[in-house]
């Protein structure tokens, strides 16, 4: 798949990358539907036990067939060091390593992170989202900032996420009496639409399928090769 032209490098201090954070940021669209909903292409990533490289992996799911089209990896070194809310800057180079090894043109991208529901309103998905400039949904499965209600127990049941004010995300129920998973809008989509993704991918687990199998996906790559 073919990138637009980068917005920046990644080589960054973390005082420069808080600076392009706040600078990107309101470059992030929060509306937009997929009435047509097929490709997913849900990503994760693993680091190695010394946490100096990572793998990417990204699986293409289609919601209509229920089945995988195209799956791929690709490998970084993490060059950036570990600091919350600057997660992007240590994990994009592997995934736009991915992206660019896919051959699919997927209607929306699911990461396993926070789009909006992030201190500066720009994690991983919004970020990258903003990068690829594809609407773009985070799914994480804990939170990194906003106040919420339990949402009710029934899949589907939802609560809003506060912070300073403002709706980030939602508290998503995926199943019955499991714990919810935290929906954030990424870039080009609604709140709602954002949403409605995920529970496109329900496929009878808590995490939505495509990052489900993108989890997986790296997970069997990183121990033989790491």
């Amino acid at each position: 798949m073919k990138l637009p032209r980068p917005l920046h490098r990644w080589n960054a201090t973390p005082a420069r990358a808080i600076e392009l954070q706040i600078r990107l940021a309101p470059r992030i669209i929060c509306h937009g539907s997929i009435p047509r909903l097929r490709l997913v292409a849900g990503a994760d990533l693993a680091f190695s036990p010394d946490g100096n490289e990572c793998v990417a992996g990204i699986v293409v799911w289609d919601v209509r067939a229920g089945a995988i089209v195209e799956q791929v990896t690709a490998r970084a070194a993490a060059r950036f060091p570990y600091v919350p809310g600057l997660l992007t800057f240590r994990e994009a180079p592997a995934i736009l390593a991915a992206v660019r090894k896919m051959k699919s043109q997927p209607d929306v991208f699911m990461f396993d992170g926070q789009g909006r529901a992030h201190p500066r309103r720009i994690g991983l998905a919004s970020h990258l989202g903003l990068m690829l400039d594809r609407p773009s949904v985070g799914c994480a499965k804990s939170v990194l900032v906003g106040e919420f209600d339990e949402p009710g127990p029934n899949r589907g049941d939802t609560s809003k996420m506060l912070h300073r004010g403002e709706c980030v995300g939602i508290a998503l129920r995926t199943r019955d009496n499991v714990k919810p998973v935290y929906a954030s809008i990424g870039h080009r989509v609604s709140l709602r639409a954002a949403v409605r993704v995920i529970l496109a991918c329900d496929n009878g687990f808590r995490v939505p399928e495509p990052t489900r199998l993108a989890d997986q996906l790296v997970s069997r790559e990183r121990i033989p090769k790491f």
